[in-house]
């Protein structure tokens, strides 16, 4: 498999569909995705991979897919885009979340559905962006 198309990625009921790129078949590209819940543990897709068991070759249409499966199983959240703030830097995703007066993220690799937060927390999301940017690139392998 090849890394999460975080930057493709999609919101979508409570719910954050992310392609990657299964295989290559002749030359054509075949895709499938993963999902992060909300609901975290709770949800029966939360980290899961391709749930629908199906594939395609169109990055649109594997995302048509994969909304309409967590239709069929009424996978959804009515409150606030928990995904709203996401970002893609160096491959990885943040998720930010504000409450109130302080912020903090979520932090996954790009071959990976592990959150790899730090468990700090900061005033602003444009504290915890550049915190987060000066630890990717100092970690940076170029």
């Amino acid at each position: 498999m090849s890394r999460f198309l975080y930057e493709k990625s999609i919101s979508y009921q409570g719910n954050l569909i992310i392609p990657f790129l299964f295989a290559r078949v002749g030359g054509e590209m075949i895709y499938s995705y993963a999902v992060l819940s909300e609901k975290g543990y709770k949800s029966q897709f939360h980290k899961a991979k391709n749930p629908a068991g199906l594939c395609s070759n169109n990055l649109r249409e594997i995302l048509e897919i994969a909304k309409k499966h967590l239709d069929e199983h009424h996978e959804s959240s009515l409150t606030n885009d928990y995904f709203q703030q996401r970002y893609t830097y160096q491959n990885h995703l943040i998720i930010l979340h504000q409450e109130e007066v302080k912020c903090y993220y979520d932090h996954y690799l790009p071959h990976e559905l592990r959150n790899i937060a730090a468990p700090t927390l900061f005033v602003d999301a444009d504290e915890c962006m550049d915190w987060i940017k000066q630890q990717l690139d100092r970690h940076r392998v170029v």
